[in-house]
């Protein structure tokens, strides 16, 4: 079971915020370090100092961490053109050494998108289709080759397909719970398919679905990895998660329920119920980006029991 820690830097945290969440999760031995893609804070935090980009971060810190794998659990497909999207990932990724992963979904807070000028269409499905079509086109596309692209919503005309990422392919992620199209995008593209903030119920359910919609393709499902993004609230005893659960204005029944909240133990045997479900990887919500405390008891305690 990799361990991969998952940030929400629109909540309020800077550039050196989190380099040392980052970096902590490097020394600690987690396998990644991602982040959400969002310009606007949710619920009632003021978000300071303001937002951060996804990519703009990365890039940083491809340059400022040696091992941890690094991606976006996703990038907005409202938010960037294909063409220009397919080499910041690139260059990102050679920046790195070749330790970028690519998880893009439709984006769906409508208030972001007003409130920094950026189109929001009612129909976003086909726009995250053709996205992944051109940028995982532009990137197979053999050297010295042309690419072309015609869709309803991009078009592409002799494009010379550069730059090439580091890696000879980029993990592709795609996520969601819907029940149809979501699985068959998932089958089509996705090297990994992430469930976020879903129940065990629901883990289940879509999960199948997508080893169906797999199978349907004439893949195996095996080829995929499944994984879940959940909230972490982990502490020694129960008053040490009454604290991180204050902390972060969440309740702990709540999170127990619907997220890996607990003692060590607890969360050892919750996760191990995702994984009798299919789960090889989880996502660690943290949200108090300054507890560096909790992220060493999650290695120390939690990883090494998994591994």
């Amino acid at each position: 079971m990799d361990l991969r820690v998952f940030t929400e830097p629109q909540q309020g945290a800077t550039y050196q915020e989190l380099l040392k969440v980052a970096q902590a999760a490097e020394d600690l031995d987690f396998d990644a370090f991602y982040r959400s893609d969002h310009y606007l804070a949710m619920g009632d935090s003021e978000g300071l100092p303001g937002p951060t980009d996804a990519w703009i971060t990365l890039a940083g810190l491809a340059r400022e961490t040696r091992r941890i794998r690094l991606g976006t659990l996703m990038t907005a497909a409202t938010f960037r053109l294909p063409g220009p999207l397919a080499i910041q990932v690139a260059q990102v990724d050679a920046m790195s050494g070749g330790r970028v992963e690519f998880g893009l979904g439709t984006g769906w807070y409508a208030e972001e998108h007003t409130a920094y000028g950026i189109p929001f269409p009612a129909r976003r499905f086909g726009l995250l289709e053709e996205q992944l079509e051109i940028v995982t086109g532009l990137w197979e596309t053999p050297l010295g080759e042309r690419f072309d692209y015609e869709g309803e919503h991009y078009r592409l005309k002799d494009s010379p397909a550069l730059p090439k990422p580091a890696q000879r392919h980029v993990p592709v992620l795609i996520g969601g719970k819907g029940a149809e199209r979501t699985p068959a995008l998932a089958a089509r593209f996705a090297d990994e398919f992430n469930l976020p903030f879903g129940t065990l119920a629901e883990t289940e359910q879509q999960f199948a679905r997508v080893r169906e919609a797999a199978a349907e393709r004439g893949r195996a499902p095996e080829e995929l990895v499944y994984s879940n993004a959940l909230v972490a609230c982990v502490g020694e005893d129960d008053a040490q998660v009454a604290r991180r659960a204050a902390a972060i204005g969440r309740d702990v029944d709540e999170l127990r329920e619907n997220g890996l909240a607990g003692t060590p133990g607890e969360v050892v045997e919750k996760i191990g119920r995702y994984a009798e479900l299919g789960a090889t990887r989880i996502y660690l919500q943290i949200l108090d980006l300054s507890d560096l405390g909790h992220l060493e008891l999650i290695s120390g305690q939690v990883r090494r029991q998994l591994t």
